[in-house]
């Protein structure tokens, strides 16, 4: 790959060490590696930044992709979780490999046009055949860096769980196949664009058995660990109920805590999870746009970011958001700690911090997250001469407070993903012909 230069960064936002912004300069490339920042840069190949705020590419650190055949669906826009699970696992027992493919590419390509260059997912049912290399497939097709994990769900119905029983597996067989996926997939290398983690979905969902097991087995594979906890009132209730303690006390329990994990939603952790989650270096992927349209509640991240608690954003599933777009679930984490906490508690700029440093933190990702001299060059080009730029007087702020809504360039290892607002190598097209195909068979 030729050496490329972006030129003339109008305001370049590093999220180094000292959170430095840098006017006028320009970015060197080689081989995916940033390796200069400066000014009057040559290389043979430039990117004009003229007027533009760079920012490192932004990180989800929780997603459903599949959920994407599933926006909006009548009978759970107004439900809370269980019952809105409810609705949806019979919809979603009828998907299959292509669904699990399409979806995660238009998924993907979302969150490409939104500037995330760097996404988890969370697939946790496995119907008629779908596995999780379907996913890794359509990441690779779209250009993301993809943190895939191997979720699972093993207590049905008829054994007092959530889901259907025929959307749950035999323990035996989810071990087996999570030790195919991470010999096949994960790639512990610096610059990896594929890691794979364990994730059986909830505690309402899988037995103390395989949460421990497959905390077990990740660690002796050295992958992370994911879950959803406490992720509103049902959930501790449930957890109260069936386990006597509170989520964060079962979690630490069964070996689910530490730099190596991380948890969705945690909307209702009190003060003594939290500082638990510091104490072990757990991290939380915050969803709050899912958290608002499910009723759960409004998550603590003041209080979590304040006692040391790594924290990024994650948009959650398509079928609880509906959408996946990045600066829409920063500005909205801003909104909310204001609402709980007032206007002074979360200014734009630390929000960008989590959606960015704080994604890639979580994600145990050290090579990416900041736009410094030898990490990986996952770049965001924010074009602001737009109507919902004009008459901003903080680019940067108005990042998150204004936005544009797409990015007008993104850059994965290097490589250019999405150019002048257009996501490259896909036919958006046919794509979005084929996922609503697929949707419209699912809805009949």
């Amino acid at each position: 790959m030729p050496s490329m230069i972006i030129k003339n960064a109008q305001t370049l936002v590093t999220m180094d060490t000292t959170r430095r912004e840098l006017n006028n300069v320009d970015i060197r490339i080689n081989d995916g590696v940033i390796t200069e920042i400066g000014h009057n840069l040559s290389a043979e190949v430039q990117v004009n930044a003229q007027g533009c705020v760079v920012t490192p590419g932004l990180v989800n650190t929780h997603h459903h992709l599949y959920q994407t055949m599933t926006r909006a669906v009548p009978g759970g826009q107004d439900a809370l979780l269980f019952g809105w699970l409810q609705t949806l696992y019979p919809i979603w027992s009828r998907m299959g490999p292509e669904h699990m493919f399409v979806s995660a590419q238009v998924g993907l390509a979302e969150l490409a046009l939104s500037g995330c260059s760097m996404t988890s997912d969370h697939l946790y049912l496995y119907p008629n055949g779908a596995r999780l290399d379907d996913t890794i497939e359509a990441a690779r097709t779209i250009g993301l860096r993809f943190h895939a994990t191997r979720g699972s769900m093993s207590i049905g119905e008829s054994d007092g769980g959530l889901p259907p029983d025929q959307l749950v597996e035999r323990e035996a067989d989810i071990l087996k196949d999570s030790i195919r996926v991470i010999d096949q997939f994960h790639d512990a290398s610096e610059g990896a664009m594929v890691r794979v983690g364990l994730a059986p979905c909830s505690p309402f969902s899988v037995s103390r058995d395989l949460m421990r097991d497959s905390a077990l087995l990740a660690r002796d594979k050295g992958v992370m660990l994911h879950t959803h906890l406490a992720e509103n009132d049902e959930d501790i209730s449930y957890s109260l109920e069936k386990f006597g303690c509170r989520p964060g006390q079962y979690a630490e329990d069964l070996g689910w805590v530490g730099e190596d994990v991380w948890h969705a939603h945690c909307v209702k952790l009190d003060s003594s999870e939290i500082e638990l989650f510091s104490r072990t270096g757990t991290g939380v992927a915050h969803c709050p746009c899912s958290n608002c349209r499910l009723g759960s509640g409004i998550a603590p991240v003041r209080q979590m970011r304040d006692a040391g608690v790594k924290v990024g954003l994650g948009v959650d599933g398509s079928a609880s958001n509906d959408a996946a777009h990045l600066l829409s679930e920063a500005r909205q984490a801003l909104l909310l700690q204001r609402v709980k906490n007032g206007a002074d508690a979360m200014s734009a700029r630390e929000t960008l911090e989590i959606a960015t440093l704080g994604g890639a933190k979580v994600l145990g990702r050290s090579d990416c997250g900041s736009i410094e001299l030898g990490k990986r060059a996952d770049i965001a080009i924010w074009d602001l001469n737009n109507v919902a730029g004009a008459g901003n007087w903080d680019p940067v702020a108005a990042l998150v407070l204004t936005g544009p809504h797409n990015v007008r360039d993104l850059f994965v290892e290097g490589r250019k993903v999405v150019g002048d607002g257009q996501l490259l190598g896909q036919d958006i097209g046919n794509l979005i012909e084929r996922h609503n195909k697929l949707a419209a068979v699912l809805a009949s």
